[in-house]
């Protein structure tokens, strides 16, 4: 049996290219094509999806895996389990991936990919101050962890701003 990460429930759907936060598995008989898809349950994860994810399709038994990219904590669970992850071209649907799969056209993914998952951003804040005159302010901004790839790790960012308070001039 073989997993394939997916935007929806059927084989007509898109392969999904995360892998720890696809919506959905579909786990595939590929000499048959009969399957069964389950939303993954690591897909809202606050963090560890990758690892999650992967601890629970190699509780199915299977033996393959297509995604279109694997960050390296789930490549080292799934690496160590020995099972074989290969990596779908962008664009296609979950059946299309397996008949590449059965003509051996889909290339193996050589490790995680750094940059997915969670990850640490610059940010940018905004801030405000209160006081006489200038205030300094502090603000909280959210910052996009860029890494090789698709990149989609988020990021907590500090941002120190200028502000402008509110004081009087004069005597108290």
């Amino acid at each position: 049996m073989i997993v394939i990460t997916a935007g929806g429930n059927s084989l007509d759907a898109p392969v999904d290219p995360r892998f720890g936060r696809a919506p959905y598995f579909i786990f595939v008989n590929p000499d048959d094509m009969s399957y069964t898809a389950e939303p993954n349950p690591a897909a809202g994860a606050v963090g560890g999806a990758g690892i999650s994810a992967a601890q629970h399709v190699l509780s199915k038994g299977v033996s393959a895996i297509i995604t279109g990219n694997l960050g390296p904590n789930a490549w080292n669970v799934l690496s160590s389990a020995g099972v074989s992850v290969f990596q779908a071209p962008p664009g296609i649907t979950v059946r299309q991936a397996v008949e590449m799969f059965r003509n051996g056209e889909l290339p193996p993914l050589q490790g995680g990919v750094p940059g997915m998952g969670m990850g640490m951003g610059p940010g940018m804040g905004m801030g405000r101050g209160m006081g006489r005159g200038m205030g300094m302010g502090r603000g909280m901004g959210i910052g996009r962890g860029m890494g090789r790839g698709r990149g989609m790790g988020r990021g907590m960012g500090r941002g120190g701003g200028m502000g402008r308070g509110g004081g009087r001039r004069g005597f108290f």
